[in-house]
């Protein structure tokens, strides 16, 4: 017989489900995030999901919503945790990249401190209560209010050989074509895999909507996840090819201005390629961004206006 499952103020006993809005004091802050609490009926593997991380990538929120909404105890093996909303002071504001109580990204501040920044109690409340129990950890995510992105998934490369494999064939299996390996600590993903738990992150939708068909990339990968883990009834997942991209490369502007890009996401670009400029009022060039190597454009920042600092697009080499 499985046991109760507790996340912050909120139990279920095996074969029930807890829903609610759970209450956390951030540096003075009061900020409330839903919870569902799904414990099965039969013995399996404990699930996390997040989405939210970054407030305005609805795609992800709205599959997280939709897993958390429709999944019930009757049908899981195992036990599933889903905070489809983890920072939800960025929702409400609908700011983008940051925790607008700290102007701070709260997918760099992970596993976060107890007693440090509001995002980083945030990130500290987060992976303590929800992402620690788990034994495998999804963190769902997407373009966000400026960026189109096209699917893909994200796995860290810990150090770890089992971990990282099992991050892997987890990424593999969500479903999503492209999968990235990548060297980068402070994300929710890093540090559960950096604490042994496997995980990945997903990224579909983007530009503050949430297509039918992105929401479902994030959904139906949850589904797959699932199955292919035994805890929902159901054929093994159909297999899909992916291609592993062993580098995730960043170029941010360099100025404040105007962005003009020359490439679409999804494009496959040549090193050394012009991708854009960012120009001042007049039109004077103050950065022609190329293409650091062979690769695909996986994210694009779509808005004309650029901070000094800022991304301006990712290729996957």
């Amino acid at each position: 017989m499985t046991e109760n499952l507790k996340v912050g103020d909120f139990t279920a006993a095996p074969g029930s489900k807890a829903v609610g809005l759970q209450q956390v004091a951030l540096a003075g802050h009061k900020v409330d995030m839903p919870v569902f609490v799904i414990n099965g009926v039969q013995e399996g593997p404990t699930l996390t999901v997040t989405a939210g991380i970054h407030g305005g990538e609805y795609a992800s929120i709205a599959a997280a919503l939709k897993i958390g909404q429709t999944l019930e105890p009757a049908d899981l093996k195992g036990r599933v945790i889903v905070m489809p909303v983890s920072n939800m002071p960025a929702f409400r504001a609908r700011s983008v990249y940051v925790c607008p109580l700290d102007g701070t990204n709260l997918n760099r501040v992970f596993p976060g401190k107890v007693n440090g920044t509001a995002t980083e109690q945030l990130a500290y409340w987060l992976f303590q209560n929800a992402i620690k129990p788990a034994d495998y950890y999804v963190d769902m995510h997407g373009g966000d209010l400026i960026e189109a992105c096209i699917p893909f998934t994200i796995y860290c490369h810990s150090g770890n050989e089992a971990i990282d494999q099992r991050s892997y064939e987890l990424a593999q299996v969500f479903g999503i074509p492209y999968v990235v390996r990548s060297e980068s600590r402070g994300g929710t993903y890093a540090a559960a895999a950096l604490a042994g738990i496997p995980a990945i992150l997903t990224e579909a939708g983007g530009q503050g909507i949430w297509p039918p068909e992105a929401v479902a990339a994030q959904a139906d990968g949850l589904n797959r996840l699932m199955r292919y883990l035994g805890m929902l009834e159901g054929p093994a997942p159909e297999p899909v090819p992916t291609q592993l991209l062993e580098q995730f490369i960043w170029l941010r502007s360099e100025h404040d201005g105007y962005y003009y890009p020359k490439v679409e996401v999804g494009d496959a670009v040549c090193k050394g390629q012009e991708t854009g400029v960012v120009t001042d009022f007049e039109g004077n060039v103050l950065q022609s961004p190329v293409a650091p190597e062979n690769g695909r454009i996986l994210f694009l920042v779509s808005s004309l206006a650029i901070n000094q600092g800022d991304p301006l697009f990712a290729v996957g080499a």
